[in-house]
């Protein structure tokens, strides 16, 4: 038996490893259960998949297991985005919205995501309910189970979730302002599943990667920017101010700006937050991971705006936007929400907003920018994934709690929320953490400069041996 675990976003394994038919039965078996136990007058679910190898398999034997206990599967047709899913179970009140989708991950994997009935993340006390309700076997005869019968008897119906997310940005952006402004936009969609909305919302962007291609091309669909050579190269060709890339499942966003150079999800971040505040007098929390800069806490103090820090994993900061006032809710690996939309990540939303800030405003990326160091100071950021060897990576964790200095940076104080965050002086820091979702060693590192970002990094790895 495999023991099947929700890491910060998901259950995901290699498809044909651990990523099975069998083993999908047991994890919708168990969000049967969940269903019809927690939310028995909702005994609905919204399906989708992503564009990755064998989903409408894996889609149809969740739907096989939900409707032959019963329950409502509203199936999305063809590859859709996890924000779609979301925004459909909260349309349809479904009990549960299900994704296969392994996200940024490499190819080879698929994955099992849970949405909860407020159109984000399932929270994680719910996720560990279902993780805990995981057979050791599935018992249903998935052969016997006939999804054309379920269609006529009521219980296999299709959702246009793709229709219902382009008529949702319609009426939530000034989209007249983001077409015919004159600043012309470039969408990678790394072959995952953004890339026929962004189509049909801007016909006329300039579109890479944007066909269907379940290997990715052998790379990881992740925004980020070792993974974006292309797209960079195509911006720095000129035609292009500004360009948007989103990962497989299209929650996390990639920016550049028209020189083709990457910006970064700390700078998306506050550049969404000065747009809401002062041009669109929003108000609000702001809540982000630990991993995110410190620049979010003083643009917090310069608004007035109530700031909190959560675990890695945007179900910590999901859970807190369907109870409170949230205005943002970010990550630093590019998953971002807003008010006005769902509390979910949505990498397409999120950068339709910074496209319209830029349309509205005449203004270019680099000037938005300048405008938040007007208020924060300038900075840099970089991020290492070590692949190294298990026993040195539990090695390193270990030794987390000792360290005292790295290189010529002493350490003032350390966070320790998830993972260790060590303060230097100059508003510098290092944070050293597990990955939740890969065998990866992250290690994260801020500065005035790239250069100095580069050398506290490169102080780290020589600290930790690897």
């Amino acid at each position: 038996m495999t023991k099947i675990k929700f890491g910060t976003d998901g259950w995901r394994a290699i498809i044909a490893q651990e990523f099975t038919v069998d083993n999908v039965a047991r994890v919708s078996e168990a969000v049967a259960e969940w269903v019809i136990k927690k939310h028995p007058n909702n005994k609905r679910i919204v399906l989708g998949h992503d564009c990755r190898f064998a989903g409408e398999l894996f889609a149809e034997t969740c739907a096989k297991v939900f409707v032959s206990r019963g329950i409502e599967v509203h199936m999305a047709k063809g590859f859709v985005s996890t924000p779609m899913v979301s925004l459909g179970a909260l349309r349809v009140q479904a009990g549960m919205g299900v994704v296969l989708t392994a996200s940024h991950n490499p190819p080879s994997y698929n994955g099992y995501k849970l949405k909860g009935i407020h159109g984000g993340p399932l929270i994680p006390e719910e996720v560990q309910e279902v993780e805990d309700l995981i057979p050791a076997a599935h018992s249903t005869d998935l052969a016997s189970i006939d999804l054309d019968q379920a269609r006529k008897d009521g219980l296999l119906k299709s959702i246009a979730l793709e229709d219902m997310y382009v008529e949702h940005v319609e009426k939530s952006f000034d989209m007249k302002a983001i077409r015919e402004c004159g600043m012309r936009w470039g969408y990678d969609a790394m072959y995952g599943a953004g890339q026929n909305v962004v189509r049909r919302l801007l016909p006329d962007a300039t579109l890479l990667h944007c066909d269907y291609n379940p290997s990715f091309m052998g790379q990881a669909p992740e925004p980020i920017h070792k993974n974006l050579g292309e797209f960079s190269a195509l911006i720095k060709q000129g035609g292009i101010d500004c360009g948007l890339a989103t990962d497989g499942d299209a929650d996390r966003i990639g920016l550049y700006n028209g020189r083709g150079e990457f910006i970064d999800s700390h700078h998306i971040i506050l550049l969404l937050i000065h747009y809401l505040v002062k041009y669109k007098q929003f108000t609000g929390k702001v809540v982000v991971a630990v991993s995110t800069t410190p620049k979010v806490k003083k643009l917090c103090a310069h608004y007035g705006l109530e700031y909190s820090v959560t675990k890695i994993g945007f179900k910590w900061i999901s859970g807190m936007m369907i109870t409170q006032d949230v205005l943002l809710g970010g990550e630093e690996s590019g998953g971002i929400a807003i008010k006005g939309h769902i509390p979910e990540r949505d990498g397409i939303w999120m950068g339709l907003t910074i496209w319209e800030f830029m349309a509205k405003s005449g203004k270019t990326l680099d000037e938005l920018i300048q405008e938040v160091y007007a208020i924060v100071g300038p900075f840099a950021y970089d991020r290492n994934d070590l692949h190294i060897s298990e026993t040195l990576k539990q090695q390193v964790l270990k030794n987390c709690d000792s360290y005292t200095r790295f290189g010529d940076l002493e350490v003032r104080n350390v966070e320790t929320i998830d993972g260790h965050k060590y303060h230097f002086d100059g508003e510098q820091w290092l944070m050293i953490r597990a990955s939740g979702t890969e065998p990866v060693l992250r290690c994260y590192a801020e500065s005035s400069t790239m250069a100095g970002a580069q050398a506290i990094l490169a102080a780290c790895k020589k600290a930790i041996g690897a």
